[in-house]
């Protein structure tokens, strides 16, 4: 056996490039110029650095004594799967603020900055353009920075047409306002905001009964609906952040729950003490027709739905009696609906329905 090299005339084919290899550094270049201006749209007096750094830097906010950061991340499911059957990606980005910034803002954190990440086998800049854009109205409703991010092009692992994103959010609260529902007691009053849409809650449950053909997301949400299935199930969730910083600045507020993830129950009781329960009226909230319709055609029955979705209220509150005046004034005043849905009795740290 020989051991000399093999010579590099015995090579003949071309040079092989990235791009061939399924990784187009162009597109990727053309996806971050058209988005740069949606970002910087986003950045509060606090953001020092701009696009295309290594890493982002944000100053801590003037006027806190001992503040404390709170992190939070998420995605947005298989919501992603109706935003692709309908072709429309610029709604779906503000999915991914609420779900984080409205997770942190329940110990009391006011949102700062957001990173995300978009992996897909393809890079599609007008995919991308559209998703960022939507981060960017995103983070514009809860007052945050969308300060920088990562596009990762996955040739191979992924088909082309396949994308998904997720990210994470970073906020800021002073030690002694924190919010961790150690103050919930008996005889405290139990507050909903109204969710007019599905949010990311059981998208795998409401696709395979609304959706069994991707051409049905063109036909009407529920008989004489004047929306699609498409249209509904691609509404944008409603971001919470600012009016519950709102309320925490106008009354004490014991406890606050991010229904996402599951359903009212679950996500009330991670936050409840071991020695209270909280009894829910379901006949005070008007539940949206999407819902009625899921059960209906699905055959899903009412604790299923419970257990999965969030039925209409997609943030709950827990303030004394003498506070639920104001704060449902002060919701009320910042666009939303909110509704006394329950009450803190006594009991095992469990939350119970009470049928209308």
């Amino acid at each position: 056996m020989s051991d000399q090299p093999v010579s590099d005339k015995a090579v003949t084919h071309q040079p092989t490039t990235y791009a061939e290899a399924g990784v187009d550094i162009d597109a990727a270049d053309e996806a971050i110029r058209r988005f740069i201006p949606h970002v910087r749209s986003t950045f509060r007096p606090e953001v020092l650095t701009d696009i295309g750094g290594f890493g982002s830097m944000v100053a801590i906010p003037k006027g806190y004594d001992e503040p404390v950061l709170v992190s939070g991340t998420d995605g947005v499911g298989t919501k992603a799967l109706v935003a692709d059957a309908c072709q429309k990606w610029d709604t779906i980005g503000i999915d991914l603020i609420a779900m984080c910034v409205d997770d942190i803002v329940t110990q009391g954190a006011e949102p700062l900055f957001f990173l995300d990440i978009i992996t897909t086998g393809k890079v599609d800049p007008d995919r991308i353009e559209q998703l960022v854009s939507g981060m960017a109205e995103g983070c514009r409703q809860a007052g945050c920075s969308l300060t920088g991010g990562e596009i990762a092009e996955h040739p191979d692992a992924m088909e082309p047409h396949e994308w998904d994103i997720g990210g994470f959010v970073v906020g800021v609260v002073e030690r002694d306002r924190i919010v961790d529902g150690t103050r919930i007691s008996a005889g405290d009053v139990v507050m909903g905001i109204a969710s007019p849409g599905i949010r990311c809650n059981g998208y795998s449950l409401a696709r395979r009964v609304l959706m069994s053909e991707p051409s049905m997301v063109h036909k009407p949400a529920w008989p004489g609906a004047d929306v699609t299935i498409g249209d509904e199930m691609l509404r944008p969730s409603v971001i919470y952040a600012p009016a519950v910083l709102e309320l925490i600045d106008a009354v004490e507020v014991h406890g606050l729950a991010h229904v996402t993830g599951g359903g009212l129950a679950s996500n009330l009781e991670r936050v409840l003490p071991s020695d209270v329960d909280v009894l829910v009226d379901r006949a005070a909230w008007p539940v949206p027709p999407i819902f009625d319709e899921i059960a209906r055609r699905g055959g899903v029955e009412m604790a299923e739905m419970e257990r999965v979705f969030n039925l209409g209220i997609g943030m709950v509150a827990v303030v004394g009696p003498e506070s639920v005046d104001t704060a449902l004034s002060v919701l009320e005043d910042a666009g939303h609906a909110p509704f006394v849905i329950g009450s803190v009795v006594d009991g095992g740290g469990n939350v119970r329905f009470e049928a209308p």
